[in-house]
């Protein structure tokens, strides 16, 4: 099953962030095991750079790119996906950007902690324990 993680859901998980921290894992944990086909877009890592050097210094921030690179497969962001972006009705340009990257990926599922904020379409919108409950019961 191909999943698209927004930038909130893995921010959740290399900052460690409590309340969500243990489904956002989950989610994390399932695409390193190869359960699922984890992608995300190009555009979240030089967010989660510039996140995580200010909280915790350039060398961890670094890591955890790699980390990422090596679990999940990355959505090129081009000009057809801004453009799109650009053109489309949701409200947030970064949210724009998540959505139709998630489009290119072919993702069944877009995991995000922000459900409200996305068009309902072909494409799935759960969060973190929506995904997991759905799909891995545990």
């Amino acid at each position: 099953m191909k999943v698209f993680v927004d930038t909130n859901v893995l921010l959740d998980v290399l900052a460690r962030r409590e309340p969500f921290y243990a489904d956002s894992a989950g989610v994390w944990t399932l695409t390193e095991a190869g359960r699922v086909n984890g992608f995300v877009s190009a555009v979240s890592l030089p967010t989660l750079f510039y996140l995580l050097s200010r909280s915790r210094g350039r060398r961890e921030a670094r890591g955890a790119m790699a980390l990422l690179r090596d679990i999940f497969t990355l959505v090129p962001t081009d000009a057809q996906i801004i453009s799109r972006a650009i053109d489309c009705d949701i409200e947030d340009f970064e949210d724009a950007i998540q959505f139709f990257s998630a489009l290119r990926a072919g993702a069944a599922t877009l995991i995000t902690r922000n459900p409200k904020d996305f068009p309902t379409t072909d494409v799935s919108i759960q969060t973190p324990t929506q995904f997991l409950a759905t799909h891995f019961q545990r």
